[in-house]
């Protein structure tokens, strides 16, 4: 595997959620009436830097509200809390405060983090309040669709609410916990091998290892390992291949060689073509939402042309697959990337 300094836009912009995707949304139970919008959080007059144990800067702030500001926002940043949670039923919120508010004007989407807390047993838990970006709502889609995972988000016109992903930031993991002797590192050489599988087919980007979290299981005779995607930013944007393959990322340079030392050619096809398999399973299972989803997109801007052509051609050479030339959108690849998993899983 190699690895290199792959570069990403970080002045990405915002694409408005479109129509199509606005039906989408309602008919999947993503939408929302909230009592909070995104631009009532920057009605702050001030921050101050969020530092971490150890005295280095996090890039994240904290922001000052003024005490009549704060209190309106508070009380429906707790309403928007149990819909997320809850579907509305404020019962959950009676004996929750908002504990603080974190700003990060680093992100593309430059998110609220919130942490909520139950005051009788000082239990907390967070969510973000962000700008809605329709490729980060596919994203998410995604996510939902071919992944084995679940994720929980509402969006109300410009407002996307995300619930927080549990988990070891994977730059923590790779650095304090990777060489852990009651690991198997084997077990998350695999995990990696299948990420990176999922990532270059949903076409997810810019999967360095402080945009995904690693979660741990305790099994009975080892432990299980997951890498879960926190950041979906860079969904089918940019028009570089290498954005979508983890495994050129100079952050994961720890999990690459962790795979090096423990799996050969056989065995890293073996775990994709393990992962290629699941992906089928539940696209069979959620056929009509990926329909829905891809007619979402058809007149929803995600990208620009040249970035298009760029990818398109870039999945040409990389699955030496002419079919690629015909696709006209972000989604169009996305789509041929499945419909060719499902040929492959039933050769």
């Amino acid at each position: 595997m190699e690895i290199e300094d792959v570069k990403i836009s970080r002045k990405k912009p915002i694409f408005p959620v479109g129509n199509g995707l606005i039906k989408y949304l309602r008919m999947y139970q993503r939408d929302a009436k909230l009592p909070i919008s995104y631009r009532d959080m920057l009605n702050f007059t001030e921050t101050v830097p969020v530092m971490d144990k150890f005295g280095q800067d996090t890039f994240w702030e904290t922001p000052l509200y003024p005490p009549s500001v704060q209190d309106q926002l508070y009380e429906g940043l707790k309403v928007v809390y149990a819909k997320l949670k809850a579907s509305g039923n404020t019962r959950i919120v009676e004996h929750k405060i908002i504990d603080r508010i974190e700003y990060c004007a680093f992100g593309n989407t430059k998110p609220f983090r919130v942490r909520i807390i139950n005051r009788l047993n000082d239990v907390y838990d967070y969510f973000y309040v962000k700008q809605a970006d329709a490729s980060r709502i596919y994203g998410l889609e995604l996510e939902e669709i071919l992944s084995p995972n679940q994720v929980n988000y509402l969006v109300d016109r410009d407002t996307l609410i995300e619930e927080h992903i549990v988990g070891i930031p994977g730059d923590v993991f790779s650095k304090n916990q990777i060489h852990n002797e009651d690991y198997n590192r084997t077990r998350i050489a695999k995990e990696f091998v299948k990420f990176n599988e999922r990532c270059i087919i949903s076409v997810l980007g810019d999967m360095r290892a402080y945009n995904f979290v690693m979660q741990i299981t305790p099994d009975f005779d080892d432990f299980q390992f997951r890498i879960r995607a926190i950041d979906f930013d860079q969904q089918f944007y940019e028009g570089n291949p290498k954005v979508y393959m983890p495994q050129y990322f100079k952050e994961n340079f720890p999990y690459v060689k962790l795979a090096m030392e423990h799996l050969n050619e056989k065995t890293v096809l073996q775990y994709q073509q393990e992962e290629r398999s699941s992906i089928v399973h539940r696209v069979r299972s959620e056929r009509h939402r990926i329909k829905d989803l891809r007619d979402a997109s058809k007149l929803q801007e995600l990208s620009t042309p040249e970035n298009i052509i760029q990818l398109r051609e870039g999945y040409r050479a990389y699955y030496d697959n002419d079919a690629y030339a015909n696709c006209k959108s972000m989604t169009d690849i996305v789509e041929l990337n499945v419909k060719n998993v499902i040929r492959q899983v039933k050769l």
